[in-house]
């Protein structure tokens, strides 16, 4: 009966103390998963079964934990436009921006039982976007990477987007 009792009291111990150091593990939400800034690490996209050779991207996304959600991306290789005038592009430089350069903001929920974050369109550098409800069905999660797929893109592709949760920032 005294060890029983000796058990039960260093159970009961142990129990406390991990409660009272907040060493109980807390299982976060996706949604509190997502928040922070996340740095494009890969991007493989596919269509019927074929893949499709992306260029060198590099992006940012950031999800707030009060619901808004910026993402950018553009190609490693963009010009420099040759007048020092963003607005006097040549032909050749805006296109070259224009398609190869892609910001949008808006809000976004999340649907915990299927694991996607839906993200509303407010505000795009391509206007089509603007007013649409995005799909983003994340596949894997931890607290430094973040793997999820775009499954309907207006090409008709499928995204697989690796990122990377970007450090934070030493005050100065």
């Amino acid at each position: 009966m005294t060890i029983n009792r000796r058990c039960a009291f260093g159970l009961a111990l142990l129990a406390s103390v991990s409660f009272a150091t907040g060493s109980v593990a807390q299982v976060k939400t996706l949604k509190e998963k997502v928040v922070g800034t996340w740095i494009l690490a890969s991007i493989t996209s596919t269509k019927d079964g074929a893949d499709i050779p992306q260029p060198d991207l590099q992006g940012v996304l950031t999800y707030t934990a009060d619901g808004y959600f910026h993402f950018f991306s553009m190609r490693k290789d963009l010009p420099k436009i040759a007048a020092n005038d963003r607005t006097k592009p040549t032909a050749e430089e805006a296109m070259a921006v224009a398609s190869g350069a892609l910001a949008y903001t808006g809000s976004y929920t999340v649907d915990e039982k299927t694991k996607t974050i839906i993200p509303t369109v407010t505000m795009a550098t391509f206007g089509n976007m603007v007013g649409t409800n995005q799909q983003r069905v994340v596949t894997a999660i931890s607290d430094t990477e973040m793997t999820f797929t775009n499954p309907r893109t207006a090409t008709g592709a499928v995204l697989n987007i690796v990122w990377k949760k970007a450090p934070a920032v030493a005050e100065k």
